[in-house]
């Protein structure tokens, strides 16, 4: 026999008002849906609504729930482990449009990415190395695997790593407080040149014995710079904020002397003479405090700088890792705008030149399904740059090749990376 514990719930809350109240009950109910009075009894009745329609309501969504159903992406996290929980947070799922002003291009070669994906759940990365401590974790709404890194001290790449003049570094991150109801709360990301890659707290707060910089992000953002003889510059941004338990991307392009940092899609920093000429960036770590607890994901390091206009039209051919989709998804990301605005230019500026988009995958699911995801990511990158940047669509053509044509073999992240491509063909 079926029950619904609403319907008493309802008629619990009448009874409780009236034993307070000698007022017609059956008259109150009968009115009750055109007008609610402001009364004890009404606030009975009003409670007994709301019970009723939250149970209707929980009806339906048990009904057209399926077990494929996904998880919203861009709210609140909450880790589907045991331990800690990321307390709830607002978010609003950023748009294209929103990036207008973002003009960060990554590099033309990805050299490293870690998205984790390959490390079982609870364990330390491989690649990475730390004093601290971090596992591989999962959230609520956020797809993929997470590293969550704990304790206090320092998290690095394992074997360090030499960079050139231009690159840039990008992750996915997520703050909260270490301590439950804390709102200050800050983790710090360290670029800077090391004497020995391997001890990963040289120069302790001052890192590295040749120069760099420290950053913190969280409840605000901050960096101090260093030479050989100490500290040269530092400066802060109060409202360049992380909510805790919300996702952000956070973005470094370092140009010989130059830095710019991004948040989303809020320029942070713009530091022009930040590095000293020849600086050379083999280090970076994640330093960890007693007041944030950072989880990142989706960690790529691509070096040089794109030559968009000879790649596409001298050599007919440009290859293009700037242009992001979620997992499965075919909805360009907002965070590829610098990408897309470089390119349109150079399209805009030649009208008559045609071009063929091909979208590529990794090899991860099935042939036929990535196949039909590289042509529909083709497609929107097509629609993007026709809405957006004004690029004529009858000079775009688009077709997807799926995993069929892979630069690389997909046996490692890094590999993978490379394989999930998006290139623009002169016709």
């Amino acid at each position: 026999m079926k029950t619904y514990p609403f319907l008493f719930v309802f008629l619990l809350c009448i009874i409780s008002a009236g034993a307070d109240a000698q007022i017609d009950i059956k008259g109150k109910v009968k009115n009750q849906s055109s007008n609610r009075a402001n009364n004890k009894v009404d606030q009975g009745i009003d409670k007994g609504f709301d019970a009723v329609e939250d149970g209707v309501k929980d009806l339906f969504k048990k009904k057209n729930k399926t077990v494929d159903e996904e998880q919203p992406e861009d709210q609140a996290v909450e880790e589907q482990q045991p331990e800690e929980k990321v307390k709830p947070a607002k978010d609003t799922k950023p748009s294209l449009q929103s990036y207008s002003k973002y003009d960060f291009v990554p590099g033309e070669k990805v050299i490293f990415y870690d998205d984790f994906s390959q490390n079982a759940i609870g364990d330390f990365p491989p690649n990475w190395n730390t004093n601290a401590s971090g596992e591989v974790v999962t959230t609520n709404l956020y797809p993929g695997n997470w590293f969550k890194m704990l304790s206090e001290g320092c998290i690095a790449l394992d074997e360090g790593i030499n960079l050139p003049d231009n690159f840039t570094i990008e992750y996915d991150a997520i703050a909260y407080p270490r301590n439950e109801g804390d709102s200050n709360f800050e983790f710090g990301f360290y670029l800077y040149s090391a004497e020995n890659p391997k001890d990963m707290n040289e120069g302790g707060a001052v890192p590295g014995n040749k120069g760099g910089i420290k950053m913190s992000f969280g409840s605000r953002s901050t960096y101090y710079a260093y030479d050989e003889s100490g500290y040269t510059i530092g400066g802060e941004k109060d409202n360049a904020t992380m909510e805790s338990g919300k996702k952000y991307r956070l973005s470094f392009w370092v140009q010989k002397t130059r830095l710019r940092v991004y948040l989303d899609q809020e320029k942070v920093f713009d530091l022009p003479k930040v590095f000293k000429p020849g600086f050379q960036c083999n280090m970076m770590r994640f330093e960890l405090w007693d007041s944030g607890i950072p989880m990142i994901t989706n960690f790529r390091i691509a070096a040089g700088q794109p030559d968009t206009r000879n790649k596409l039209l001298t050599e007919g051919k440009l290859v293009t890792y700037g242009i992001y989709f979620d997992v499965n998804k075919d909805v360009v990301k907002p965070e590829s705008y610098g990408t897309l605005k470089d390119i349109a230019a150079v399209l805009n500026e030649v009208p008559d030149v045609k071009v063929k988009i091909y979208g590529h995958t990794d090899s991860d699911g099935a042939d036929a399904a990535n196949l039909d995801l590289s042509k529909r990511r083709a497609a929107s990158v097509k629609a993007e740059l026709a809405k957006s940047f004004g690029v004529n669509a009858d000079r775009l053509e688009t077709d997807g090749l799926g995993e069929s044509k892979p630069v690389a073999p997909n046996d490692t992240p890094v590999n993978k990376a490379l394989n999930r491509r998006v290139e623009f063909i002169k016709l």
